[in-house]
């Protein structure tokens, strides 16, 4: 009883502070970042890439005040709502990100829905003449990675329509796929990021990204790095290329098809898809390479990730190819404000706005736990996956202190998209510039921290399970091994 209070009274205090915790560091950045970006000399622009921001938030700031509902209506304070929003600006001041598109929903209603900075012609290194495009909260954005849960849930609705299972071999839909020892894989093996193929062969031709068909029949040729559900490791661009193939085996349509067939045209979005028309190229947001240059050994774990540096990944997010190409991992085109409808769908139980998507089965089977938390071989880093999305922890999660029950997915490290159950809460960060390493996560962090603290529930008796069924019980799993073996 003694430790359980102990347990409990920590809670709460980690509760009542996370978000205040990081602003003493988040300060000095802050400073720093100020009087440093305002006398930067050009030969160091070159090395650590990074806009200026204005004196003035409001005159790159862009919103309507009608499309935000009182705070207090959906159980936040004012000064909660202008903290968040504080959190988004500090993340813009740090310069490494151009523009900025911000979305957040509680209770199915628009508490948030705001763009800061430029779209275009305000990045790094852009000459001073070159024409700045407001970045608004009707900008479509890439959102790289972000997109596979959208290929995911596709696949789930395949499930929920009885034209596949999860637990067939993917060689039963493709056949060709089943050679080198691949034929056990299953499609649940390849949606959860165990299906031994976390990344194309090497030496690959990043422009064979355009090409789904030859792309899919790349992999199908490959060598397994290993047998399917042996390894968890993260399938950035692969796992999505095989899905929408099975899609398109099973339906006849493409995947984008399908896609506006199931859930764009029904839900009546705007963008909402894998690439962009033709009409529509000239208003998506350009990405950028900011910060500080990737060095060893983060450019090699990109780049066998990616069969891409980060440069070159940035530059090719950003041709025509790449916009108007089907890329199931990674080119889905939406406003932020429609990246928390999508999860606010799956909030609901698959319905919105009156319209029935998905069975809630669907949605459960979808956000379940697909292994433990533990170490995720391509991203080098503890991860928690479902069977498609990336899923939070507690006491410190992907998305946010004490998110256990969250689900979500980045994008290409620096766009957020998730829903968390607990708090009723879809929230979208789309971000345009590109950064691996830097001050500008502890202002992630810290924001993270916010929607947390200010969107939180009554209690903590659910943290606590989550602190030690997340954290605790895995630990000691690792130390009784260590200990057996030793």
């Amino acid at each position: 009883m003694n430790i359980l209070s102990s347990v409990t009274s920590l809670c709460q205090f980690a509760y009542q502070t996370i978000g205040n915790t990081i602003s003493p560091v988040t300060t000095l950045f802050s400073n720093t970042t100020d009087t440093i970006g305002r006398v930067l000399h050009p030969i160091t622009s070159l090395i650590d890439k990074r806009i200026l921001p204005p004196k003035d938030l409001s005159t790159v700031t862009t919103y309507d005040p009608k499309d935000e509902v009182d705070p207090e209506a959906v159980g936040l304070t004012l000064s909660g709502k202008e903290a968040i929003w504080s959190g988004v600006e500090d993340l813009y001041r740090t310069g490494i990100y151009p523009g900025i598109s911000f979305c957040l929903r509680r209770k199915g209603k628009i508490v948030l829905n705001r763009g800061i900075g430029h779209a275009r012609g305000d990045g790094p290194g852009e000459p001073s003449t070159a024409k700045k495009i407001l970045m608004t909260p009707d900008t479509p954005v890439c959102q790289f990675s972000a997109s596979k849960v959208v290929t995911a849930m596709l696949v789930h609705l395949l499930v929920e329509l009885k034209e596949i299972d999860l637990l067939d071999p993917v060689a039963h839909y493709i056949p060709e796929f089943g050679c080198h020892g691949k034929d056990k894989t299953s499609i649940y093996h390849i949606i959860s990021h165990h299906g031994g193929i976390p990344r194309p062969p090497d030496n690959v031709d990043p422009s064979l990204l355009f090409d789904l068909e030859g792309f899919v029949q790349v992999l199908c040729k490959s060598k397994p790095e290993s047998q399917g559900g042996r390894r968890m490791a993260y399938h950035a661009i692969t796992g999505g290329a095989i899905l929408a193939e099975i899609v398109h085996r099973v339906t006849g349509m493409n995947i984008r098809q399908f896609l506006d067939e199931t859930i764009k045209k029904p839900l009546g979005l705007r963008y909402f898809n894998y690439g962009l028309p033709d009409d529509d190229l000239d208003t998506v947001a350009t990405n950028y390479s900011t910060g500080l240059p990737l060095i060893f050994p983060f450019s090699t774990i990109v780049k066998r990730a990616l069969s891409a540096s980060w440069e070159d990944v940035v530059n090719i997010s950003n041709q025509r190819e790449f916009k108007q190409a089907i890329i199931p991992a990674g080119n889905l085109y939406a406003t932020a404000d429609e990246m928390t409808q999508f999860f606010q769908l799956l909030l609901n139980g698959g319905e919105l706005n009156g319209i029935r998507i998905f069975k809630p089965l669907t949605i459960q089977r979808a956000v379940m736990e697909s292994d433990h938390m533990k170490f995720d071989g391509t991203m080098v880093i503890p991860m928690r996956y479902s069977a498609g999305l990336m899923l939070g922890a507690s006491p410190v999660g992907m998305w946010g202190p004490f998110t256990s029950s969250a689900y979500g997915h980045v994008g290409f490290i620096n766009i957020f998209c998730w829903a968390d159950p607990e708090r009723d809460l879809s929230v979208s960060l789309l971000t345009t510039g590109k950064s691996l390493i830097g001050e500008h996560l502890v202002y992630i962090a810290r924001l993270l921290a916010y929607i947390s603290w200010y969107c939180r529930t009554v209690g903590v008796p659910g943290d606590i399970t989550e602190v030690y069924s997340s954290y605790v019980l895995p630990i000691q799993k690792i130390l009784q091994q260590s200990l057996m073996t030793w």
